[in-house]
Order: C-alpha cells, then structure tokens, then sequence
C-alpha cells in the first residue's frame, strides 16, 4: 500500500465512522470513478489518479488537494505553469528553502502576500 493509497483511506474510514456517506462505493460516485478503483487506488495496486481525480478526492475528503497531490507524487498544473514561466528562479528559491524551519517559510510568504518588500 502506498502512502498516498493508506492517507486516502484513512481519512475516508475515519469520515465514515460518523457519516456513512463515505463509504468507499459512495465516495467513489461522488467523485465519478468506479469502486473498485478507488479500491486499488487505497491499497496501492494502481498508481495515484490524475490531478483533476485527486482534487476531486481532497474537496470531498476535505484535505488540501496540494497536499494529496504531493503525496501522489504530482505538482498541480497552476504551479508547474508558474514555475515554467522562470524555472532557474524557482528551482534556486526551492532548494535554498529546502532546510529552511517552517517559521522562516511562512515569514516568506507573509512578505510575498502582504507585498511587504
């Protein structure tokens, strides 16, 4: 099972333990794939979905479709077009931020936010 399979999983069976709306067949519909896959898919027998399936899977599961698309393995398209449009730049800023303790990361991005330069 991969980590991204054992995440989506958890978090669908501990939603389901007070809603019963999320059991894996209704999950499935919902988000307009087949049972059965979202079955592989949490045990890790096929490979994470596409992008818009797994934002899919993080609104109704109620996770951050960044974070579920990490674990995929994925960069959402709106970043990698970002990137794209000056990738020396933000290939340098990722790996000089790459150690950096998370306080010093949300400084940056308050500054970024708030135009504070």
């Amino acid at each position: 099972m991969t980590h991204f399979g054992k995440s989506i999983r958890s978090r669908r069976e501990h939603l389901h333990l007070d809603d019963k709306r999320f059991s894996l067949r209704q999950v499935a519909l919902r988000i307009g794939i087949e049972p059965a896959y979202l079955s592989k898919i949490e045990r890790g027998e096929v490979s994470p979905p596409s992008e818009a399936t797994t934002v899919r899977l993080a609104h109704e599961l109620g996770e951050d479709p960044d974070v579920l698309l990490a674990l995929a393995g994925k960069v959402s398209g709106d970043l990698q077009n970002i990137i794209r449009k000056r990738p020396k730049l933000f290939a340098e800023l990722i790996r000089q931020l790459k150690e950096a303790p998370d306080h010093a990361l949300l400084h940056v991005v308050r500054e970024v936010r708030d135009g504070e330069w």
